[in-house]
């Protein structure tokens, strides 16, 4: 058993609330930029005085209509500023967000808000709104749908306009720091999602030891420093950098999607530094190799990209030759900085989380002046538990313990962490509280990973999901899930082989990769009619190859298929983070698999 941790840098004070710093800002600097928000293609700064007043009228509307301390409060939306506005403004009348992604089918949303015992949901839009009403009469608790488009929010705000400043600061500084903040449902990949009770300590603690005065804290300490949030803020890894802005005086903007319009909206924003998952930086590497191609500089793009990594692995070794520094300066000029220049061209820095990026990419975007900082962690654990920093990022590492947290690796390599990141427990559900967390105190991740000699965690793969051959080998699947997506035709992996003589995969093509490829190699058909195409068969299997090089013979890959159309949450085979259903799919396509081992 192997255990490392790092001293707490930030205590929490006791009478702490989320929402103490808006409004201690409005105080302070009433006129300093606190956000951006786009309004008909345009980015309008947003001071803290009207960031402040926005949550204050929003809460006191809450508490006008019937919401008390401690009520749960459902939101349901897309990215945008005034997630963050009704977020705060739920704290500040001191109730419990309840974050719905807005993907959610009726079912889902039944289950979530019944379950949390909700009075209350905003939702983004009218088709929202249907989805609640479907199952409104399985909801006895709720009181309330508010919708935030058009006028909407506007006019929900004027219920509150009779509410003191004295009545809303009464709320906003009741109870103490370990009530109840929000309740986040997991993706539920394997059965009913459960809600887990994060706190107000649980979150300022978490961004207090990481981005003030922990291993973040370069990137939210730059001068003019902005980002722009696109990941879901239902998910706890875009919430916690919500929060992280907010209390780092680091200029928050806010877009709704991951689309093909992204690239040219963080051209316009700017952003000093990134939050992704590894799927974004793999399609801005994959546009922009398509792109030299398509324009005939190709092997100049593939030379270039060569050197990047080639140089980042120098770096990490300590000693850059005098060749490769003069090379990497020539693809500088004539490759790297129109990289860059997609993002914005100010960002030096990304963080990455959700998956595993990948070693080649992470040292291709280092390579390239863009350096991905990985990290790890759980909904469970306020979204961060190890993550690397700017001044020593190991890649292939998801970094050390921050500050406050310990983790421990025990005898069957799982990953256990303690700290006052991790939840306080399951909401309504006693009995998955008590097997989640060992007899020390350690919450059980389900993870298994290695500390190396610096205390620098690797994770290799799920518990549950380790696949055991016919053979007795013991397989983690992601090794060779990550690095088979990590190239550019493939959008999905899910790697099979639990019972079986030998190790196989089914792969989802990426369909926008498949219009290059397609043009490129002069075919017609679409996907569902390519999938025995020996040319595609060709290109999915040099994926394969990669990665059955990381990995022993008895490991690798050696049957395949390509699947006629992507997983997707909408048919049932992702969790709206983005996690596979690997139960789903092997049910969907038993007939494919039995067919490779026939």
């Amino acid at each position: 058993m192997r255990e490392y941790s790092r001293p707490v840098r930030a205590e929490i004070s006791s009478d702490a609330h989320l929402p103490d710093t808006v409004f201690a800002r409005v105080v302070e600097e009433p006129d300093s930029v606190a956000l951006r928000r786009q309004e008909s293609g345009q980015w309008h700064d947003v001071t803290w005085r009207e960031f402040g007043d926005d949550v204050a009228r929003t809460a006191k509307a809450l508490i006008a209509l019937g919401i008390e301390h401690g009520d749960r409060v459902g939101l349901m939306s897309r990215t945008r500023y005034e997630w963050t506005v009704i977020d705060y403004a739920i704290w500040s009348a001191g109730a419990v967000t309840v974050p719905i992604y807005e993907s959610s089918s009726a079912d889902q949303i039944e289950w979530i808000l019944s379950d949390s015992g909700s009075r209350a949901v905003f939702v983004e839009k009218p088709e929202h709104a249907e989805r609640v009403r479907s199952v409104w009469e399985s909801l006895p608790e709720l009181g309330h749908i508010w919708e935030i488009e058009g006028a909407g929010l506007r006019e929900f705000n004027e219920s509150g306009s009779e509410v003191e400043d004295s009545t809303l600061r009464e709320r906003r500084t009741a109870g103490d720091v370990n009530d109840l903040a929000t309740l986040i449902y997991t993706s539920g990949t394997t059965g009913r999602p459960k809600g887990c009770e994060l706190t107000h300590r649980n979150l300022l603690f978490t961004i207090y030891n990481t981005t003030m005065y922990g291993p973040l804290e370069e990137l939210f300490s730059v001068q003019g420093r902005s980002t722009l949030l696109f990941l879901p803020l239902a998910h706890s890894f875009a919430r916690i950098i919500q929060i992280g802005c907010i209390e780092s005086r680091t200029v928050l903007g806010h877009f709704p999607t991951t689309g093909p319009e992204l690239i040219d909206t963080l051209a316009v924003y700017k952003p000093t530094f990134l939050l992704a998952v590894p799927r974004v930086f793999e399609k801005v590497y994959n546009k922009a190799e398509q792109k030299a191609v398509s324009e005939g500089r190709g092997k100049i793009f593939k030379a270039a990209a060569d050197t990047a990594v080639a140089y980042s692995r120098a770096m990490s070794s300590g000693r850059v030759p005098l060749g490769l520094r003069v090379k990497h300066a020539v693809f500088a000029k004539l490759v790297y900085g129109k990289i860059l220049s997609a993002v914005g061209g100010q960002a030096s820095h990304a963080v990455s989380g959700g998956s595993a990026l990948g070693d080649r990419l992470g040292h291709f975007f280092r390579g390239v002046g863009l350096t991905i900082i990985e990290g790890y962690g759980l909904t469970e654990t306020s979204a961060p538990t190890a993550v690397n920093s700017p001044q020593e990022n190991k890649i292939g590492t998801v970094g050390a313990p921050f500050p406050g947290v310990t983790v421990r690796i025990a005898d069957d390599g799982e990953v256990l962490c303690k700290g006052d990141h991790v939840m306080r427990g399951y909401w309504n559900n006693e009995k998955a509280t008590k097997e989640a967390f060992d007899e020390d105190g350690f919450y059980r991740t389900g993870d298994l990973g290695s500390l190396d000699e610096d205390g620098y965690l690797s994770i290799t793969g799920r518990k549950k999901e380790m696949i055991v051959t016919a053979g007795g080998k013991n397989i983690p699947p992601a090794v060779l899930e990550d690095r088979i997506c990590g190239h550019a035709i493939v959008s999905q992996c899910m790697v099979l082989g639990d019972g079986r003589n030998f190790v196989s995969a089914l792969v989802t093509i990426d369909p926008e990769a498949y219009e290059f490829w397609r043009q490129k190699h002069g075919k017609t058909g679409d996907i569902p009619d390519m999938v025995n195409d020996p040319d595609l068969l060709a290109t999915v299997q040099e994926a394969i190859d990669d990665a059955n090089a990381a990995v022993s013979r008895a490991e690798s890959v050696r049957k395949f298929t390509i699947l006629p159309r992507d997983f997707s949450e909408e048919g049932g085979e992702m969790t709206a983070s983005l996690k596979v259903k690997r139960h789903v799919v092997a049910k969907q396509y038993s007939d494919e698999i039995e067919a490779m081992y026939a």
